[in-house]
């Protein structure tokens, strides 16, 4: 199964960037043509209502390992290195230890996916008003420039798979777990294949479902879904 198509089917898109802070409910800019960034770590930080917004964990969207994605080589170790970096990794280079191969197969496991309902978030900003006077917040509301997250998907382990066009030796295994220092598990699970897992000691943001706030001069009008066509994160 393809991670990427199976994720946007249930409105997710995986997080590509180097940040990966992402939480429920967080409020991020994005303006035409600017970068995504981080504008209010919870939405009642930004708006205050009485109505409820309550957590609760889907089971529909449950990605282990064998939903993964497949990448060429080159394009796959990139991707690889900028991820363990997002993970606190970054000073791990397997391009300098593994210069060649095949395809890079990427996949997550022991998923969990917690969500906010978005009609709760509907009703929440429906009846809601600015904590305090903030026109900056006003013209952003206005210009649909805010986004805010209503669901992440949370993974315990990255699980990836390399394929080499040499043969692995027991000693670059070895060594690559030696570098890691107990931060990643690599074994060789073929002769040309090396596997890596990494350690698992708590889950990580690994997708995230995103809606826009529309508002029309003031007044709440409507959310649209926008990670499940688009990468944003």
């Amino acid at each position: 199964m393809n991670l990427t198509k199976t994720l946007r089917d249930q409105g997710y898109d995986l997080i590509e960037g180097p940040v990966r802070n992402h939480k429920l409910l967080q409020l991020w800019l994005k303006r035409p043509f600017d970068d995504l960034q981080l504008y209010y770590s919870h939405i009642e930080h930004a708006f205050v209502s009485e109505q409820p917004l309550n957590i609760i964990e889907n089971p529909a969207l449950n990605i282990d390992s064998t939903t993964k994605d497949e990448y060429g080589f080159n394009i796959g170790i990139s991707l690889l290195e900028e991820i363990l970096n997002s993970l606190g990794l970054g000073a791990f280079e397997l391009s300098a230890n593994i210069k060649s191969g095949k395809k890079v197969t990427i996949s997550y496991d022991n998923s969990v996916t917690r969500e906010v309902p978005v009609g709760e978030v509907q009703n929440y900003l429906a009846n809601s008003d600015f904590k305090h006077v903030n026109k900056a917040l006003l013209k952003n509301a206005n210009r649909r420039n805010i986004l805010v997250i209503t669901g992440t998907l949370l993974a315990k382990n990255l699980v990836v798979e390399i394929d080499t066009d040499f043969s692995v030796e027991s000693e670059l295994v070895a060594s690559l777990n030696s570098l890691a220092d107990g931060k990643l598990d690599f074994s060789m699970s073929q002769a040309n294949k090396i596997k890596m897992v990494s350690s698992g000691n708590s889950y990580f943001p690994i997708a995230v479902k995103a809606d826009r706030i529309d508002f029309d001069k003031g007044h709440f009008d409507d959310t649209n879904l926008v990670t499940d066509n688009r990468t944003l994160f």
